[in-house]
């Protein structure tokens, strides 16, 4: 069942456009779910959860042209991942290091996303490493005038870092064609935002740069996808970057090794889950009659079996081995 699940180009068709979304945030939850399973089981050992976070990347995925642009992803961008063309397969074999893994072959960390198959350039465990990147990668589109969009995603932590002032600096100078989406979940780790910025939106820093800066919230998935599209627009057609605020919400961990009990209350978690973005849009695919008990029974089904199989692939595919360990680390001396 290692099938390609979404379909490109982008859907154009609004009611097809929400049940696809829909999917991919259920396969992304139920994706989850299983690595946080293996992880207590002793399998996986580093579960990074998106849990909260699948309206954003289900939003703009879908918004950007799968066929030609790139992703520089955010670490809890699983629904965007799936979209964008990675399988369960893959994304299990990714958390559980094996041989097959696309980002690195069994020598990556989880969450650290790549595909060069599918141009998804993977982020760095020192977080907002990767927009720099981001930036170099709209500034070679630009120079081989490439009709092409790169998107960038970090956390509310990393905009604090100088690699993101430098890097939005640096493209609007230049006009790249670059979106930078931050997805605000209020905490840089433990850290609240209150003691990490002055500011409410982190969006407001882009008038600095002298580019549009945007809140939208992050767990409507429409809602993202008519502001991702304005965005990658604006920068398709030259006319420079745009920064997107996600506001979201992190239900799990940071990771697996954290304990938000430390940081945050139980009562607190419990509300905001009462805007989990799985049960507010399937509340409107319910109104608007997009999807019903069968028609949802049988989407769970077909999900449940493509993680199991997932699973089943990831845990018995070959380990990475011994020899490949250093392969392309060091030089063989033969060039």
């Amino acid at each position: 069942m290692n099938l390609q699940t979404f379909p490109s180009p982008a859907i154009t068709d609004i009611e097809t456009l929400e049940l696809a979304m829909y999917r991919a945030m259920l396969l992304a939850r139920r994706l989850d779910e299983r690595m946080w399973a293996l992880n207590r089981q002793g399998h996986g050992h580093f579960a990074v959860s998106c849990a909260g976070h699948e309206a954003t990347g289900a939003g703009y995925a879908f918004a950007l042209d799968v066929t030609r642009d790139y992703l520089a992803p955010q670490h809890r961008d699983l629904s965007a991942l799936l979209v964008w063309g990675l399988t369960p397969r893959d994304v299990l074999c990714h958390y559980l290091g094996k041989a097959a893994d696309p980002a690195g072959a069994g020598r990556q960390m989880y969450a650290h996303w790549g595909s060069r198959r599918l141009r998804i350039y993977s982020l760095s465990s020192v977080m907002s490493g990767h927009v720099p990147h981001a930036v170099g990668i709209a500034l070679a589109s630009k120079y081989r005038r490439e009709d092409t969009v790169t998107w960038c995603g970090f956390g509310d932590g990393s905009s604090s870092k100088g690699d993101v002032h430098e890097s939005m600096n640096f493209a609007a100078i230049h006009k790249l064609p670059v979106v930078f989406c931050c997805e605000n979940n209020g905490f840089a780790i433990s850290v609240p935002q209150s003691k990490q910025m002055a500011v409410e939106n982190v969006a407001d820093r882009a008038a600095g740069y002298g580019f549009p800066g945007v809140v939208v919230d992050g767990m409507n998935p429409l809602a993202v996808y008519e502001t991702a599209r304005a965005a990658i627009e604006r920068a398709r057609r030259g006319d420079g970057p745009t920064l997107i605020e996600a506001k979201v919400y992190r239900y799990l961990p940071h990771t697996s090794n954290d304990d938000d009990t430390r940081y945050r209350t139980r009562e607190e978690v419990e509300r905001a889950r009462e805007r989990d973005p799985l049960k507010t849009f399937r509340a409107q695919l319910y109104a608007e009659q997009l999807l019903d008990e069968k028609s949802e029974t049988a989407l769970e089904n077909e999900i449940r079996a493509a993680v199991d199989d997932a699973a089943d692939f990831a845990l018995n595919a070959p380990e990475l081995s011994a020899a490949d360990t250093f392969k392309q680390v060091y030089g063989d001396g033969s060039g």
